[in-house]
């Protein structure tokens, strides 16, 4: 028994000394890092020159999802988040070029390096699996949106038909009226809560996937 408070002292005692040191973040901190880290130019340059026709401002918009996105895996933890975006996943490819500073940064701002896997989004076209899903709750949560009943669609949802990227992942609200998108507000349905069908993802092959995924496990 008293080996066993020893330990638990001793762990105690680490925790602090680690957190002390900044090794251990918090939810916090973790969070304030990343809404104030700044990225490299090169990320706004990438963007411009996948998409011409944005400008430096919607660039600039781009680069805030992507700080969006890694606040999203922030507060998710350990679950996968699966990226909503084609545009904002094209600045994270980017970020990751820069290897030293993005393993720093992931260490720092989610404890963690942030592995980014391709993955298909949408089971089926009416099927969101678990990285989108847990894209939308959060963000939704984040933003202050309905999940089940959204009246608007959270920043890295919208981000793309906004920005008129022809080969992005462009959601509706309205199943009926979503010609040739993806419909959001089934994601955030449970079971038997939803229906209607979903069309095919602007840019893709007509297939059911919803873009890239993102790995949020190591």
């Amino acid at each position: 028994m008293a080996s066993l408070i020893t330990l638990i002292a001793i762990a105690i005692v680490a925790f602090v000394f680690l957190k002390r040191l900044g090794i251990i973040q918090t939810p916090a901190q973790r969070e304030h890092l990343i809404a104030t880290y700044r990225f490299p130019p090169r990320l706004h340059k990438k963007v411009l020159d996948t998409y011409p026709h944005l400008s430096d401002d919607q660039a600039n918009k781009v680069i805030d999802g992507l700080r969006e996105y890694f606040q999203l895996c922030n507060t998710a933890g350990r679950r996968s988040v699966a990226m909503p975006s084609q545009a904002v996943d094209v600045a994270w490819h980017e970020f990751i070029l820069f290897t030293q500073m993005y393993s720093y940064f992931c260490k720092k701002a989610l404890g963690r390096f942030l592995h980014h896997t391709p993955a298909e989004a949408m089971q089926t076209p009416t099927q969101a699996q678990a990285g989108i899903k847990t894209a939308w709750k959060v963000s939704c949560r984040r933003e202050g949106i309905s999940r089940n009943n959204p009246e608007r669609l959270p920043l890295l949802f919208a981000m793309d038909a906004e920005l008129n990227i022809e080969d992005g992942f462009h959601y509706s609200l309205n199943c009926e009226q979503n010609g040739s998108g993806y419909c959001a507000s089934h994601i955030g349905c449970g079971s038997g809560g939803c229906s209607g069908g979903c069309g095919s993802g602007s840019g893709n092959d007509g297939g059911s996937s919803c873009g890239s995924g993102c790995g949020g496990g190591d």
